[in-house]
């Protein structure tokens, strides 16, 4: 069994490597763009499937060109154990080409040498999983063949790594200690193929456990060390340039960076790009990098670390001043917006920035149900709603505000238009904040005014258009805030008339009876129940006697578990 401290780091250098490909596809179906971690980036309670979009390549490829690309490294390594450890000569551009930034090198090769360089993390991280197993099984060959490799991968990457950079002292201290180490390794499991003796071959199984989780662990610092290394130079070219081609190559690459992960997110917030970030969109000469350098924050705030260093600097302040002004354009204001999105997603656990919000609230809510009115794609309409939605759960105040400046008419408006709301994503954020909405009183007339019961039938029947599991939750999700913003809002007689009216009643049963009409959702099921009792309760005559006899009169559990077809009960 592996060791727990080798556990995380191996799960933790494997979560390093970046799955573009599903962030891509996610960023078009439109959300944990939030995380989560990586995740995801633009995530929220209200817009849990709707990861953070990028824009690079990805390194999910074809499973037999991916095999070509690692086979090359083991190739590599096998020929190197041939000769002792002795690394066999390549051509000098070669070898700066195969890892780490080089010293003048384009646009991509950053990103590129980056990305290599947790490849090869990963090729290293493997073999010690390897090790661990075939330790436990007492595979001496296996595991002193496997500790040749792993010495020869760490080496080489050591010794590259080194060529390209003049790596900081407290990183060779870790370099000699790994080195060191890898070395005992390999000497220590060499001298337990010429034994058969049980005894020894124990004692040898603990210390060779002991040294592997040692190599784990400083393998990992060493990585974090490089990586921190990479991302200042990153920051440091985005502060200290000029050139607005030069900054954007450098937010561009550490975006990317930001796609890997929770991990490495704190690593780059801790590095101070929160910081260098907003400088740069506090400088009128930028404008046009607006948009990039928020998207990056945002992806950056999925983790505490990068909304302590935005609460530093008063990013709320300056988000606030992008969302309200005019001469903004449309894709600064979104990604402002998703940046007010990430911050205000009830997933935190941290809320001390939240006080700092506040301040700007009002501000802040106009220009999003602004942005929502005039927005000019799904996109963008999207990242407004969620943070909206977002904000409407921790201040009821922000409820009253919308209502003042008649969010509902807007938002409902927007329902009808297929260019702002043509997902099941947006009609979530659309939805969350109705039912968020419906708690005060005053909201009944105006979502009777504007033909609101309509809208909530209508996503109550809402379906996904493919078999994408994300789209499916997403569904379930507008069912279920749907129903439960029609209960709310039922407490008004006029509103439960209407809602018979149109027929509301027979549609909840259908819901509650068929298990494909509410997407095979539970919690669909109990908001209908839900609202279908508030109907009978305001009307009892629109519910037929067996329905009522069923769903209305025993205990909501009860009607829960006939509905669901569930034999055992609940606690």
């Amino acid at each position: 069994m592996d060791s727990p401290t080798w556990s995380h780091s191996y799960l933790y250098l494997r979560r390093r490597i970046i799955n573009l490909d599903e962030v891509r596809r996610s960023r078009d179906m439109a959300s944990d763009r939030m995380a989560s971690p990586r995740s995801s980036s633009r995530q929220s309670s209200s817009l849990s499937s709707s990861p953070m979009s990028t824009r690079m390549q990805s390194l999910h490829v074809d499973s037999v060109q991916r095999w070509m690309e690692d086979l090359r490294h083991m190739t590599e390594v096998e020929c190197m154990c041939v000769l002792q450890a002795k690394p066999i000569g390549v051509e000098e551009d070669a070898q700066q080409g195969e890892l780490i930034v080089a010293v003048g090198a384009g646009d991509h090769v950053a990103r590129n040498n980056l990305q290599t360089l947790l490849r090869r993390a990963l090729v290293v991280s493997t073999e010690l999983g390897k090790m661990f197993q075939r330790l436990e099984k007492g595979r001496w060959q296996r595991v002193h063949s496997t500790a040749v490799r792993a010495n020869c991968h760490v080496r080489s990457l050591v010794h590259e790594y080194s060529a390209a950079r003049s790596t900081p002292p407290e990183m060779q201290k870790y370099e000699r200690s790994l080195l060191e180490k890898c070395l005992e390794l390999t000497n220590i499991t060499e001298r337990c193929l010429h034994t058969d003796d049980e005894f020894f071959l124990k004692s040898m199984r603990e210390a060779i456990h002991d040294i592997l989780t040692d190599v784990s662990d400083s393998f990992s610092n060493m990585i974090d060390m490089a990586l921190a290394n990479e991302i200042r130079l990153l920051i440091r070219q985005i502060d200290s340039s000029d050139s607005v081609h030069t900054i954007g190559s450098a937010i561009s690459n550490l975006l990317s960076l930001t796609q890997d992960g929770p991990q490495l997110c704190s690593i780059i917030a801790k590095e101070g790009a929160v910081v260098v970030l907003f400088k740069i969109c506090r400088q009128d000469r930028f404008r046009g990098l607006y948009a990039h350098a928020l998207r990056t924050v945002a992806s950056i705030c999925c983790v505490e670390e990068g909304i302590s260093q935005l609460d530093k600097v008063d990013g709320i302040l300056c988000l606030a001043d992008i969302l309200t002004d005019d001469s903004s354009v449309e894709a600064a204001r979104a990604e402002a917006a998703a940046v007010v999105a990430q911050i205000t997603s009830p997933h935190h656990t941290s809320t001390q920035h939240l006080a700092s919000f506040l301040e700007s609230m009002h501000d802040i809510v106009t220009a999003l149900i602004k942005l929502c009115e005039s927005a000019s794609c799904g996109e963008v309409f999207l990242l407004a709603s969620a943070a909206l939605a977002n904000i409407t759960f921790f201040d009821s105040m922000a409820c009253e505000i919308l209502l003042q400046l008649n969010a509902i008419h807007i938002l409902l408006q927007a329902c009808r238009d297929r260019q702002r709301v043509d997902t099941p994503y947006s009609k979530d954020q659309v939805v969350t904040i109705l039912a968020n909405l419906s708690v005060l009183e005053q909201c009944a007339p105006e979502v009777m005014q504007d033909q609101g019961i309509e809208r909530l039938l209508l996503l109550l029947g809402e379906k996904p258009t493919s078999p994408s599991p994300s789209e499916g939750a997403a569904c379930e999700r507008v069912q279920q805030k749907a129903a439960v913003t029609l209960a709310r809002l039922s407490r008004d007689p006029e509103v439960a008339q209407t809602a018979i009216q149109l027929k509301a009643v027979p549609f909840l049963i259908e819901l509650c009876r068929s298990p494909t009409e509410r997407n095979n959702s539970d919690s669909v099921l109990v908001a209908c129940l839900a609202a279908l009792r508030r109907l009978a309760a305001g009307c009892p005559d629109s519910i037929e006697a067996a329905d009522h006899q069923q769903l209305i009169k025993p205990r909501l559990v009860d009607s829960f578990l006939l509905c669901s077809n569930m034999e055992e009960s609940f606690v």
